[in-house]
């Protein structure tokens, strides 16, 4: 990518331009030095946030800012499902950029790899990865393939002179000591063997009755790295010690590759960035870091920088860490080890939605005047979620490109209709990156509609979805958990709890409604969601009157609220009243397809002379429900008029019904600034 096509990142300035700089000893966007923050212990930084704020990204920044500026590695460990593979990566990086090519990892990462059994496959992908690592630290420059082909054919050739057992290379112990005597006596000098050999055989010292002694064994021998291979595949607590003992050696090799003149130079520092973490083998690493920067009496600590992401919040058991915000960091973090625990090692910073600055910034580059509301209207439907709001900004910028000369601008309101430069409508696209699965996904594009749980396990039934293992309701919901979407699903709310995705996922029911026939039709799925809430009692009128409006039958809402205004008369009841019109008049506009969006001028009265034959409440009723129902969608302009007028028909009311009086005239105040603001409608207080 050319550097001017590189996507800008918004609101993130104090992470790239402050804080990793003053790790790392470099600055972000030049050559200058920039002070440490911290001389010795470094804390490890995670940077959480859900799908599409930009974890990647900044990650992404930083390889583009520092890589041939400073030893680094960038690592997907999702990518990956075993720490050593984790490491391998993360040494393949380094290896070329520190004057030491990980002496003490690199035989340990030999030792867990040859540890295969007869199984061609398995043989050749070990084979494979030693090779890499071995040309990675420059220990060989022929091709990869080459170096693999003549690395099996030795390491075959020491198992054959070893005898006929050996040479069938199902002996996991004699594979080992092949593999490893070849590589100390080819690629090691004797004198520097001995300690490498040595740094293992402290941490896994065998006595001469223990199993898998060898004539080599004794001090210096090659026991150690034997024993953590076999350790390595036995998997379990065995698996978690020989993680441990190899992100040691990794951390100690990066610590021995800075020199004394390094160090006084205060050269910068190498940097890992480390995405996914909350996938399982990165989760271990960075547990392993922290337990090895955490170990009490430490002299020596690793110069390594590392920035890791995680989907979702902080780990649960990271209850010592330090919590920042993204304005925090422009001068100091404020961090220091405070104790012994892992966690106190970690800095968690929060990826935060951009502001509608970041957003109107976003839209400067169109070609065209656009709607003076627009930025406001995009911030609002997306929360400021960083993904969501760059792909709307580009689309209104392409739809401006192709404007013809003295059209109108781009009404907020046709936000969600519009599509990306390859055609694909935005929601869509959106969708795609914020829920993976497919399957899912098409699940919960109905189900949003649902107004809880059970409304939503009924709707499933109705339109035939079927789960996997359990009701396809709480399969959906179990999905957006995993996703880190929401902590839990309580069953009286809908499924998807965030208003974002929940406006894209109706959105989605709405474009991809199959017409009137169907029972994923749009009227079809609100009519059954209606009569699902009727046969549910008095408790579930506001959800009945919801979806009949939804699917554009304003006259029977209005109808039901006048007869509720008329009938009932303690001060409670209008309490009920307000909170059921208020609710009402969140429904989803129907397809525009199947109805016409008068909403606006029919809460302006312009077409009061079709309700000639209702009486003035109703008329009046009719225009605060429209007028509410426009305000409620997200990208809606908050005109005065229309809000002042919600409040002049609410006390039109108040003057008619003389126990609702107080009630009424304190929604009167209150509700249009509410609506200005774009806040939830206040219930007076009794």
């Amino acid at each position: 990518m050319h550097p001017s096509e590189t996507p800008r990142l918004y609101a993130r300035d104090p992470l790239l331009h402050h804080l990793v700089p003053r790790l790392t000893g470099l600055a972000y966007a030049d050559r200058a030095r920039v002070a440490w923050e911290y001389d010795k212990d470094l804390p490890l930084v995670l940077l959480t946030g859900r799908h599409g704020t930009g974890r990647t990204a900044v990650l992404a920044a930083l390889e583009r800012h520092y890589a041939g500026r400073l030893p680094l590695a960038r690592v997907d460990t999702a990518a990956q499902d075993l720490v050593v593979e984790l490491l391998q990566e993360l040494a393949c990086s380094l290896a070329p950029d520190v004057s030491r090519r990980f002496p003490l990892l690199l035989p340990g990462l030999v030792a867990v790899y040859g540890g295969y059994t007869a199984d061609r496959a398995e043989r050749a992908r070990a084979s494979a990865r030693i090779a890499r690592l071995l040309r990675a630290c420059r220990l060989e420059s022929a091709p990869a393939p080459a170096v693999a082909q003549t690395w099996d054919t030795r390491v075959r050739a020491r198992l054959a002179a070893a005898g006929p057992g050996a040479a069938a290379g199902t002996d996991p112990h004699a594979v080992v000591h092949a593999v490893l005597a070849e590589y100390f006596e080819r690629y090691t000098r004797a004198r520097a063997a001995a300690p490498l050999r040595q740094w293992y055989q402290d941490r896994y010292a065998e006595t001469p009755e223990s199993p898998g002694t060898t004539p080599e064994g004794g001090r210096g021998g090659p026991e150690g790295l034997a024993r953590l291979a076999d350790w390595f595949h036995r998997g379990g607590d065995y698996r978690h010690a020989a993680e441990q003992t190899l992100v040691h050696a990794f951390l100690e090799d990066v610590a021995a590759a800075r020199t004394r003149w390094q160090r006084l130079n205060r050269d910068p520092r190498p940097l890992a960035l480390l995405d996914n973490t909350h996938s399982p083998a990165g989760a271990r690493l960075v547990d392993l870091v922290l337990e090895y920067r955490a170990r009490p009496g430490a002299a020596h600590h690793d110069p390594l920088v590392v920035v890791a992401t995680r989907l979702g919040d902080a780990p649960p058991d990271a209850a010592d860490a330090l919590r920042r915000e993204l304005p925090d960091l422009v001068t100091t973090t404020g961090w220091r080890r405070t104790g012994h625990a892992p966690s106190a090692g970690l800095v968690v910073v929060e990826l935060t939605p951009l502001s509608r600055d970041d957003v109107l910034l976003m839209l400067d580059a169109a070609s065209a005047p656009l709607h003076p509301y627009l930025a406001s209207a995009l911030h609002t439907l997306t929360g400021g979620h960083p993904l969501a709001s760059r792909v709307l900004c580009d689309a209104v910028l392409e739809h401006a490109s192709r404007a013809a000369p003295g059209s109108p601008p781009l009404a907020p309101r046709h936000l969600l209709d519009l599509t990306t430069r390859d055609g694909r409508p935005v929601s869509e696209a959106i969708l795609e990156r914020l829920l993976p699965s497919p399957h899912q996904r098409a699940r919960l594009v109905p189900l949003s509609l649902a107004r809880d749980s059970t409304a939503a396990q009924a709707l499933a039934a109705h339109l035939r979805l079927e789960g996997p293992e359990q009701l396809p309701a709480n399969a959906a919901a179990d999905y957006l958990e995993a996703e880190h979407w929401q902590r839990d699903t309580p069953q009286d709310r809908p499924l998807a709890a965030d208003p974002l995705l929940h406006t894209l996922l109706v959105h989605e029911a709405r474009r991809t409604s199959r017409g009137t026939e169907s029972r994923r039709g749009w009227q079809e799925m609100h009519a059954f969601l209606r009569r699902h809430h009727t046969t549910r009692g008095e408790d579930s009128e506001a959800d009945a009157l919801r979806h009949t409006l939804a699917a554009g039958d304003a006259k029977t809402v209005v109808a039901a609220l006048s007869e509720e205004f008329q009938s009932e008369q303690d001060r409670l009841s209008a309490l009920r009243w307000l909170a059921c019109l208020r609710y009402a008049a969140t429904a989803p506009a129907p397809p525009a397809a199947d109805w016409d969006d008068e909403r606006a001028a029919m809460a302006a009265g312009a077409h009061d002379d079709r309700y000639r034959d209702i009486d003035e409440i109703d008329r009046c009723i009719n225009r605060l429900l429209h007028g509410l129902w426009y305000l409620s969608d997200a990208t809606a302009e908050p005109e005065a008029d229309l809000c002042e007028d919600i409040g002049a028909e609410l006390g039109f009311l108040s003057l008619r019904h003389q126990t609702w009086r107080a009630v009424l005239s304190q929604a009167a105040r209150t509700w249009p600034a509410a609506a200005r603001d774009k806040r939830p409608l206040p219930l007076p207080e009794l």
